[in-house]
């Protein structure tokens, strides 16, 4: 099985996105450099700077599969049936949105409504021995305490965004959980790029 791996792009304050699910100056930095990379799916391009970019050609090719709630999903617009990461997206929802599997058939998106490690273990098997992404900070919470993550990977930029927004992982259940030493650390310009393991 791949690693499990929670990722956000963070602001220093611990914040993900604003109360209303904007996202503020956090993706600032897919667009402030000389180096043009499309994304996989062809939707975008981002504009990275050199070091930022080693650390995407590393990243981006390793992914397998993504896990998300259905506020991310609801919020992208289910990135109009293929996300601009191109992988298969796993969606833990109470409910399956019908409507939406019906207009987009072939879309590579499976929704799960028995919880978040059936989610995961559907990942799981889509990504083979690849990563699979944990995104949104609700379903990194309840991740981190099932005990399902492997890493936590922070996007981390130079921003104070205050209160009001929506934090990371939130609060725990389970109380304080001690990561490990970063095995990965990239400055890049506005962003520091950062992998710490998870003790299981």
């Amino acid at each position: 099985m791949g690693t499990v791996q929670a990722q956000a792009n963070m602001s220093l304050d611990g914040y993900v996105a604003k109360q209303d699910n904007t996202i503020g100056r956090l993706f600032d930095w897919l667009q402030n450099g000389e180096v043009a990379i499309p994304t996989p799916a062809g939707d975008f391009t981002v504009h990275l700077t050199p070091s930022s970019a080693e650390h995407w050609r590393q990243w981006v090719p390793s992914l397998g599969a993504l896990v998300c709630g259905r506020t991310l999903f609801d919020v992208a617009e289910g990135w109009q049936g293929r996300h601009s990461l191109d992988v298969p997206v796993v969606v833990v929802t109470h409910q399956v949105p019908t409507d939406w599997v019906d207009a987009h058939p072939d879309a590579p998106f499976t929704f799960v409504t028995d919880g978040v490690a059936a989610a995961v273990a559907r990942a799981q098997a889509l990504a083979g021995d690849r990563v699979v992404a944990v995104a949104g900070g609700t379903i990194a919470r309840q991740c981190l305490e099932l005990g399902l993550l492997d890493e936590v990977a922070v996007d981390l930029v130079p921003v104070v965004m205050g209160q009001g927004n929506r934090p990371f992982f939130g609060e725990l259940s389970t109380g304080e959980v001690v990561l490990g030493d970063p095995t990965r650390c990239v400055q890049g310009d506005r962003v520091t790029h950062l992998v710490f393991p998870v003790a299981r």
